[in-house]
């Protein structure tokens, strides 16, 4: 449908390695957000007015461990990646072990983990509404059962062969095998329709329930700066899963190895990328670094704190999201 020239080495790697520059920030930010976790949970010990507080940090750390996943997973689709990790731990990896390992980043990425940590981040937002979280041991059993049908859906379009004969490549094109200036062929990791199509129905599902949930968290909120808070998140969360599923069913349109391609792939990553960021920042490392601040005298968002609205607004460090 589009015409461009072959993606040229230089922009290759300018690609790859703006992706592992944003990656390595990301793991940067996970490792921070640990530190904040366990920090709270040493210091809740013997602080007695952090323990209620620190009562969600498994939800925290399930945040936390998928984006650190998922950041890890999208090594396996950066050429650059693979040719200097993959190929020498395993020198027999060939192009049909590459083409698998493309297949496996499709199903984790759009199948498994990022919605899981979508997932995680609305239960996050939702068990903050409640006056008291009597049921964070269910997050973990609460995502696995939310990502299931996207991740069945997933497997059966990349994984199951016939869908592969009877549909154009476009639908179920995973990888290509693109030969460079040099005569050096490698593998290209891709996003197929059929996943994008599913992906983005989840979406769909996903940003209605979040939406009512962050309009149920504002009408809650007892203070302008808790508000603006829930706004900036519910902002960014929404906006970056419009950029990115826009930018995945542009990609359907040209090959892997097109110049076009990277680019809109670099918008897919970068999209992501500021959901995982935004939700680390807002709903793990600043929540906490206000509690311990504040020296734990934090609440959630509850109509029974609306007793006191001129005491919260002189200090409005007590009321925290989540």
């Amino acid at each position: 449908m589009f015409f461009f020239p072959p993606l040229p080495l230089f922009d290759s790697l300018l690609n790859d390695y703006t992706t592992l520059a944003f990656i390595a920030l990301l793991l940067l930010l996970s490792i921070l957000s640990l530190c904040f976790i366990f920090h709270l949970r040493f210091k809740s010990r013997t602080l007695y007015h952090l323990q209620d507080f620190n009562s969600l940090w498994s939800v925290r750390f399930i945040l936390v461990a998928f984006i650190t996943l998922w950041a890890l997973n999208e090594l396996l689709r950066i050429p650059l990646s693979c040719k200097r990790f993959l190929n020498p731990l395993f020198p027999s990896l060939n192009e049909s072990n590459q083409a698998s390992l493309c297949k496996i980043h499709v199903v984790l990425s759009l199948g498994f983990l990022e919605p899981a940590f979508l997932v995680t981040l609305l239960f996050l937002v939702n068990i903050s509404i409640k006056q008291k979280a009597k049921r964070e041991s269910w997050a973990f059993p609460f995502v696995l059962i939310s990502c299931f049908p996207i991740l069945t859906f997933q497997v059966v379009f990349v994984f199951l062969v016939p869908l592969e004969e009877k549909l154009p490549s476009i639908f179920t094109r995973s990888f290509v095998v693109f030969k460079d200036v040099f005569g050096n062929e490698s593998v290209l990791c891709g996003y197929p329709l059929l996943s994008t199509i599913a992906f983005g129905s989840f979406c769909i599902a996903y940003c209605l329930c979040f939406l009512f949930s962050c309009w149920k968290a504002v009408s809650l909120a007892i203070n302008k700066s808790l508000r603006v808070r829930i706004y900036v998140l519910a902002s960014s969360v929404l906006t970056s899963l419009a950029v990115q599923i826009l930018s995945l069913g542009l990609s359907s349109f040209w090959s892997p190895e097109e110049l076009a391609y990277g680019a809109v792939a670099l918008v897919v990553f970068i999209s992501t990328f500021l959901c995982a960021a935004m939700g680390e920042g807002m709903l793990v490392i600043r929540p906490i670094a206000d509690a311990l601040a504040a020296g734990g005298e934090c609440c959630r968002w509850i109509p029974a704190s609306r007793s006191r609205p001129a005491e919260d607004d002189q200090n409005p460090a007590e009321c925290q999201l989540v």
